[in-house]
């Protein structure tokens, strides 16, 4: 029998609003830990929760330590995750074993979506998920954020998938596994610094209170699976397609050379795309998770007011 809540450790403003109907958002805490340098990361984490306040929802960060899934970090929480040289990139294989053995750790998309259904927190706002890796047919690296969309009904508000993903083959995971993507005011997927990756989206919407009203439909039919909201990085953010594509061959190349595979790429090749880039990589990444807290902030206070 399942006992989730011994585990759950949700902060006294977070519980308050989800007991009042309030307007609740989750936040990963992998993109402080492992996503971005210190001291943007801490600086980041901060304007996420100042932009979901304004637009009248409650951020909830999520990490796990001490035994517990945290639901709506402290700023001490905050610093701790950003800060931590020995925090963990949790995934959902890692969640007992990090509980069990009292880790401090950083939730990925996945383990993110996992904490916030069991705390009743229906959106979550990211920068990219994860996917479909280039070169699958070698190295099988399939994130797990797929699987957890196809079984978790979180709505993801996200700027499409990383653009180190080999997108197309993602899309068809996604769609094979049932998961709508919703493309907000565009018909094109994203591709996180780019604002197009040339591949369609299932169903473009052009309002919150569309996409409130798709996820509420989605409930009620009984889906386990989550929806995507593929928001568009800001076109002023954005990177060219070519650009970024000539970063991603380097990187991927050093990290063939280096031996680097598993839960260690992404973060390094996000590393050495900033790099690469002379940091125009991060500041997009800063721009389009910011771009995404306001909508989906905006989405969370919609589907509590109804």
């Amino acid at each position: 029998m399942r006992n989730v809540s011994e585990y759950l450790q949700i902060n006294e403003e977070v519980a308050d609003a989800l007991a009042q109907g309030m307007a609740v958002v989750a936040l990963e805490s992998t993109i402080i830990a492992h996503g971005m340098p210190w001291p943007n990361n801490l600086e980041l984490a901060h304007q996420l929760q100042k932009i979901i306040r304004e637009q009248g929802a409650v951020p909830a960060t999520i990490a796990v330590s001490n035994g517990k899934i945290q639901v709506g970090l402290n700023d001490d929480g905050l610093e701790q995750i950003a800060s931590s040289p020995e925090c963990i990139k949790l995934s959902r294989r890692d969640m007992a074993w990090a509980l069990a053995t009292k880790q401090l750790g950083a939730t990925t998309v996945a383990t993110t979506m996992m904490a916030a259904h069991f705390a009743g927190i229906s959106w979550f706002v990211t920068g990219g998920i994860g996917g479909v890796h280039r070169g699958v047919a070698d190295s099988w690296d399939i994130s797990a954020d797929l699987q957890e969309l196809a079984s978790t009904p979180v709505a993801v508000v996200t700027a499409g998938a990383k653009s180190i993903l080999d997108i197309p083959k993602t899309l068809e995971v996604l769609e094979s596994m049932g998961v709508p993507v919703l493309g907000f005011r565009t018909a094109s997927f994203p591709a996180f610094y780019c604002a197009s990756s040339g591949c369609s989206v299932d169903h473009r919407v052009n309002t919150v209170e569309e996409i409130v009203n798709v996820f509420r439909v989605h409930q009620s039919l009984g889906s386990q699976q989550g929806i995507i909201v593929a928001n568009p990085i800001p076109q002023a953010a954005a990177i060219d397609a070519s650009q970024i594509e000539s970063a991603i061959e380097l990187a991927l190349e050093s990290a063939v050379a280096k031996g680097i595979s598993g839960k260690q790429l992404t973060p390094f090749l996000l590393s050495s795309v900033n790099e690469i880039t002379h940091g125009k990589s991060l500041q997009a990444n800063l721009e389009l998770v910011k771009n995404n807290a306001v909508l989906g902030a905006q989405c969370a206070v919609n589907w509590s007011a109804r």
